[in-house]
């Protein structure tokens, strides 16, 4: 729990952020500045990016000691990322932001005030986002389907903006899983939750460096990673197709019988039907296959991250 002179890490995940990467700091330092009885430092996490963000990044940390940076090796990701900076923060209360600045900086003393009233995890809640069109339409659409399917409640409209108490981040370290949806991570530690409601702006400059399929994955790795559903489903398909396909089998021999002349079952049907059938059991070997493509990627248990470089910052103790 907060204490009178607390610390706070930031963790900031950074891909080919050049245009942003001066303002991100300044407002961090602005709104960090102005929450008092804090100790503030930055982490800033340069997944592999192929721009001049790390230069950037490395000029901000030797104007100021409180920015650190982690140097990956190469692009891991943005949920990896993450999990770096997870890994390596070490104060009273951790912050996780993107650094698009999507979601504004000058939130973090409100979540802070939320920690300080006795929340252990405070999330970020969007009230509104600015996203349009197509992507802005499958962002929600997936939120609303996401909280259909998961097998226990996953607040809406949060994204990996939040404040993690300490005894909070330290069990969200603790969790190694390979396939990373860190929304449902937050949720699924458990504590004593807060939110604090925002509007999500656009970004303000440059295009979004989560592309299409990067976005379409990250849903796959939710679904997959906090529901059985889509299992329970393919069942539930299973036994219906079934009773109906038993059903029709009934009625063309009772057909034949009765009507040895007429009772005729015709080429485009038996075609319709074992598509139809195929198509269905071949999905079923899909999902199975994601499942157990998962199970394949936990039990080679390769890192999440290898970190290049530290500038600033130590190696957390233990495995990382």
């Amino acid at each position: 729990m907060p204490g009178p002179s607390s610390r706070l890490d930031v963790v900031v995940p950074i891909f080919n952020e050049e245009e942003l990467l001066p303002e991100l700091s300044r407002r961090l330092a602005v709104a960090l500045d102005s929450i008092g009885g804090i100790e503030w430092r930055v982490l800033y996490v340069n997944d592999g990016s192929r721009d001049r963000s790390l230069e950037l990044a490395l000029a901000t940390q030797k104007r100021d000691p409180r920015f650190a940076v982690l140097e990956l090796s190469r692009n891991f990701g943005h949920q990896s990322a993450l999990t770096c900076g997870i890994a390596h923060a070490d104060a009273d209360a951790v912050v996780l932001i993107d650094g698009d600045l999507q979601d504004p900086p000058e939130l973090i003393p409100k979540l802070v005030d939320a920690w300080r009233a006795g929340g252990e995890v405070v999330l970020a809640v969007r009230k509104s986002r600015a996203e349009t069109g197509l992507r802005g339409f499958l962002l929600r659409g997936f939120h609303k389907v996401f909280a259909w399917l998961s097998d226990f409640p996953i607040q809406a409209d949060s994204g990996i903006f939040c404040l993690l108490d300490r005894a909070a981040h330290a069990e969200l370290k603790g969790l190694r899983e390979s396939h990373r949806f860190l929304p449902g991570l937050q949720s699924w530690i458990g504590f004593q939750r807060a939110t604090v409601e925002y509007d999500r702006s656009e970004r303000a400059a440059g295009a979004p460096k989560q592309t299409f399929r990067r976005l379409v994955r990250y849903a796959l790795d939710a679904v997959f990673g906090f529901s059985y559903k889509p299992l329970r489903l393919m069942t539930l398909a299973g036994v219906v197709i079934s009773a109906i396909g038993f059903l029709l089998a009934l009625f063309f021999v009772i057909w034949r019988l009765i009507d040895k002349e007429q009772a005729q079952m015709g080429f485009t049907t038996l075609v319709t039907l074992v598509l139809f059938l195929g198509g269905v059991q071949l999905i079923g070997i899909g999902l199975l296959g994601e499942y157990l493509g998962r199970i394949y990627d936990e039990v080679k248990e390769r890192p999440l991250f290898i970190v290049r470089r530290r500038h600033g910052v130590d190696a957390p103790k233990g495995r990382s």
